[in-house]
């Protein structure tokens, strides 16, 4: 039960942390952000653009999508143009997952001191900085966290039995990202604990390449939710979302054992090699649906007219 409910709160802390920081962010640049998505969308390859650097500052692809569909509903985009932005915002987020691997442990005291300081006072800007100077600190203490947790549970037999049967079974490694994400809605919390679990040598990186594409489709729900209640071509966007996710997942999922291998000489840390394989992913399958924006998007408009 006390590992339960420790492993709980580390994943409240990385969300919480990952909020503070998304919100530090948008506080700073939410018009500018807003008005790129607006003026630089007219073309599939310029959304893509535009919604990698947009990613990749929100440090959320979550918020980037519900961002994209409440300005659908208001009118301010068209469905067409959410395609590049969707397509961008599965490669930002991989940044984020990138990030989350760099060695900062001696600055995080410091960072978190100085986060407080700014955010007690009362300058909105300063405010805003304190939150993404103490979001980094939080999230990258709750890094911390997975790998002692991990450590702490390797030789517990019924997970050390979980784990073997997983190792032998990568659709259920799949469908355990998928409940995983859709259940704490952040993708980059997923891939984050399976770090933790890869590093303390729980897990092949075949598996946690597999729970990092289901990720990618459990992550899906929360622009479904968003999409609840509103106009046809904002559900569309959600839908165009879904089957990307789902469409770039079935593609990949055979060649698992290459990917691995790739990132396996890529780099000798294992963390980071999970990181990298969620890069790889995310570019190529974004990058071969790109030539075939508008035709995705007339199909998707044809599914669900």
């Amino acid at each position: 039960m006390i590992y339960l409910i420790l492993f709980i709160v580390l994943i409240l802390l990385f969300i919480f942390g990952m909020t503070l920081l998304r919100t530090g962010l948008f506080n700073l640049s939410s018009k500018s952000l807003k008005g790129l998505l607006e003026k630089l969308t007219d073309k599939p390859w310029k959304g893509l653009i535009i919604s990698i650097l947009i990613t990749a500052l929100l440090q959320s692809s979550a918020a980037v999508m519900v961002l994209t569909i409440g300005l659908i509903s208001a009118r301010v985009l068209s469905f067409p143009q959410s395609i590049g932005i969707i397509l961008g915002t599965n490669i930002g987020t991989t940044l984020t997952t990138e990030f989350i691997t760099f060695d900062i442990n001696d600055y995080l005291l410091p960072l978190a001191i100085i986060g407080v300081l700014f955010m007690i006072i009362n300058k909105s800007q300063l405010r805003s900085i304190g939150f993404i100077l103490f979001g980094i600190a939080t999230v990258f203490t709750t890094m911390r966290g997975f790998k002692y947790f991990a450590g702490m549970i390797e030789d517990h037999p019924l997970l050390n039995t979980f784990f073997l049967q997983l190792a032998d079974q990568p659709i259920i490694a799949l469908l355990v990202g998928i409940g995983v994400t859709a259940l704490i809605q952040s993708s980059t919390a997923t891939i984050g604990i399976m770090m933790g679990f890869l590093v303390a040598g729980m897990l092949p990186i075949e598996i946690a390449i597999a729970i990092m594409l289901g990720s990618n489709i459990g992550t899906c729900i929360t622009s479904y939710l968003a999409s609840i209640g509103t106009e046809k071509s904002s559900k569309l966007c959600a839908y165009a979302h879904i089957w990307l996710n789902i469409g770039g997942v079935i593609l990949f999922y055979p060649f698992i054992d290459i990917l691995a291998a790739t990132v396996k000489n890529m780099t000798a840390d294992i963390d980071v090699q999970l990181a990298h394989a969620s890069l790889l992913f995310n570019v190529l399958s974004s990058l071969l649906v790109l030539p075939f924006a508008e035709r995705f998007g007339k199909l998707i408009m044809r599914i669900h007219s």
